[in-house]
This record gives structure tokens, sequence and C-alpha cells, in this order.
């Protein structure tokens, strides 16, 4: 019987979690090493159990544009960006990444969303939309390199034609393999996605690491998400808060027209309703998420995530947005704490044409 792409894992040291997180990958036992590879190299990350929709059918691109926040229907294939499905007073679902095909959008959504999302989707495809929304997640595998010699291995690979522009993608042959290789990591550090069909996975995975990718569990993944701000659901993405509060406005077209959701988020925007935003944290000592933050005594905010790391504890947390700026001192529990700016995060529109997709 061939092996399979655990079993490869395994030998290679992978530890994987308990409980509901039996199927992530928590250590290979390398987590110094891959946190250099980020750095210098290239380390690999199996991002398998996070969820993968495919959407179909000629309806595709409107129904998913009338759903979230991006502007997707100007999207061709070979194109993609990052959208938020939004409950219809605005509050956060899940950040998505979206890639688009000749036939197909592929959806990349969190591990611990795609359920919901499906649901969400039925609920909104009305008799007569000509869409098709189908889980694949178990049928594929996805993989990220991340480090500045991504692009370099796969080249060695033979891969010339690759993408520059985030969130683009291209079709490509690995040794026989059809993979889809889009030009984003799911994080601020350079690299690709790798999407492939499951009876591939531990071909490619073995491709990928005989090329001295170094690979890395959801430990180092925690440490470069919190370090980098990007959110989470049930920590920073969660229907307590909005998307504009999230940092996630490089995802956000207002000139779109309607969507589930644009009429609180264009409010907000208009008469300035953002009262509160995200923020990293460098802490004196860790302390437990959801501990409240303070200033001059008064709360201002609550810590949404932390992780211990080479530089001391780190943090991501909500603060009243008159409550301070970068460099400000905060108290966080007992402990104390500095709001500093973190990559992922934008709190203003980036510099680009009105309308089309953030990140695209």
């Amino acid at each position: 019987m061939s092996e399979t792409l655990q079993d490869y894992q395994r030998r290679n040291g992978a530890v994987w979690g308990e409980g509901d997180n039996s199927a992530i990958i928590c250590s290979f036992s390398n987590d110094d090493q891959a946190l250099e590879a980020v750095k210098e190299g290239v380390a690999m990350c199996d991002r398998t159990h996070w969820g993968r929709l495919q959407v179909s059918d000629q309806d595709r691109l409107a129904f998913l544009h009338n759903q979230s926040t991006n502007n997707l229907k100007i999207l061709k294939p070979g194109e993609g960006c990052e959208t938020v499905f939004v409950t219809s007073t605005a509050r956060t679902i899940d950040l998505a990444s979206v890639y688009v095909t000749a036939e197909t959008v592929i959806l990349q959504v969190s591990p611990n969303r795609r359920q919901q999302l499906m649901s969400w989707c039925d609920r909104y495809i009305f008799f007569g939309d000509k869409v098709k929304v189908e889980d694949i997640t178990l049928q594929t595998v996805s993989f990220s390199l991340l480090g500045p010699e991504s692009k370099s291995l796969l080249q060695r690979l033979g891969i010339t034609d690759l993408p520059d522009i985030p969130h683009h993608h291209v079709g490509a042959d690995i040794n026989g393999q059809s993979v889809r290789i889009v030009a984003e990591t799911g994080l601020m550090s350079p690299g690709f996605t790798l999407i492939t069909d499951a009876d591939s996975g531990a071909g490619l995975w073995q491709i990928l690491t005989d090329q001295d990718a170094c690979p890395f569990g959801e430990t180092v993944w925690e440490k470069l998400r919190i370090a980098q701000g990007r959110p989470k659901p049930d920590a920073e993405l969660t229907e307590d808060f909005n998307p504009l509060e999230a940092g996630l406005w490089q995802t956000i077209s207002f000139d779109k027209g309607c969507y589930i959701g644009q009429e609180t988020i264009a409010r907000l925007n208009t008469y300035q309703g953002v009262k509160q935003r995200l923020w990293g944290i460098q802490l004196s000592q860790a302390v437990p998420a959801n501990t409240p933050i303070t200033l001059e005594e008064k709360k201002v905010g609550l810590l949404t995530s932390v992780v211990e790391t080479s530089s001391g504890p780190l943090g991501m947390g909500y603060i009243k947005t008159k409550a301070g700026a970068a460099g400000t001192h905060i108290k966080v529990g007992t402990e104390t704490g500095i709001l500093v700016e973190v990559p992922f995060l934008t709190h203003y529109f980036p510099d680009s044409d009105p309308g089309s997709p953030k990140g695209s």
C-alpha cells in the first residue's frame, strides 16, 4: 500500500494535536529552525486542515460578490483576493482567500468555518440561481511555502511562470502532479500556497521537503500569525467585531454596491463610527486571552490572543480608538504592555483604483 501524507509526515517527526485538534500538526520538533527558515530560506506549513470550498456554475462570481465585502465581479481567471463574510449587521464570520479559475471559484477558509460557510451559502442560494457550492476539503491538500527562497525552490522544480501579484495563481505540473500555485501564504511572509488532489499530497510533500523546505506546524504558525497580526476566528474574528475594527480594510470595497452587511459598513465609514481597533501588543509577561486591558485605571479593551516568542510574549487585542496609538503603554490584567503596529492589518484604504479588489 502506498504511503499516505500522514505516514510520510510522521516519519519526518510530525506531532499531531489531541481531541478537536487531532487533524492539526502541532510541531515537527524543529520550531526554532523553522522560524529561521521563514526569515532566511523556505519553510512549509501543511494547511490541509483549512477549509476549501468550490463554487461553480455561471452565477458563481455574482453570488460570492453579493455575500462578501470585496469586489469579486471584476476578477478574471488566474486572479484572486481576500474577502470577508459578514452578518447582516457586519459582524465578522470569516476572512477567506478567493481564487478564480476558468470554470470555478475556490475559497480557502479558516479551519473552523467551512461548515458554517457551507450552510451560509446554502441559505442564500435561491430558486433560479445558477450556483453550486461544494466542500472539497477532504479531496484536496494545501501547503504553504514561506520565506525568501520559496520562488527559487519552485523554479528548481521547473516552474518559471510564477505569479508576482498577491493572490494571483497558475496551474502547474510538478513531477506529473497537477498543482495550483498561489502567490500568497496566508501571512505577510513571502511565498506561495500550493493546492492539489489529496492522492498527490504525499508525493508533493516529499518533493518539497527533498528541496529543503523546512516543515512546521501550528505552534510556529501561531507565533507568526500573532507577530504579523492576522486575525483568527473565535479570537479576533467574532460576531463581537466588524472587519473595520479588525483592520481588514484592504478586503473591503465601498464602490461595489449592495452585499450582506454593506449598509452597516458604509455607515461606519461615512460617520467615522469605528470605536475600537485591533493592535499588536508587546507584553511584559504572558497573560491569558480575554484579559481586560486598562489605561489610567479605565477599561479600554480586551486581549484576544497571546503567544510566547524568543523576544517575549506577544499578544493581539482590541483597544478603543481614542485610547492610544503605537507606543502607548497599557495594563493587561496586572501586567504591562505596549501597543505595536503589525503588518497584516490596515486601518485605511491603501492607494488603489476605486472599486479594485483589495489585495489582488
